[in-house]
């Protein structure tokens, strides 16, 4: 299993209206392209907020990155020229317990 995580820092202004953007929009429409088992967002702060992305294998990670990141991120961009710092980081899951 392999989380791509995206993490972002939002200006205080923006805070809500990113949120809203990412809950209502953003995130089911990357669910929509099928590479993930499982989305969760999460926020640490009124302005720093984390989505997981999981995927089963590296092969549907490497599929959403080639045929749909671009243009997500194109339109996140569009719609938030500034005030949101993204980072991104891919993880393997190595263990779990339950």
């Amino acid at each position: 299993m392999l989380r791509y995580e995206v993490t972002l820092d939002v200006e205080p202004p923006l805070s809500e209206v990113v949120e809203t953007y990412m809950r209502r929009t953003h995130i089911p429409e990357i669910g929509a392209t099928g590479c993930f088992l499982r989305i969760r967002f999460d926020r640490a702060s009124d302005t720093r907020f984390r989505t997981c992305y999981h995927a089963e294998t590296e092969a549907a990670l490497n599929r959403y990155l080639a045929e749909h990141a671009a243009a997500f991120r194109a339109d996140f961009a569009k719609r938030f020229p500034n005030g949101v710092a993204a980072t991104r980081e891919t993880w393997e899951e190595r263990e779990t317990w339950e």
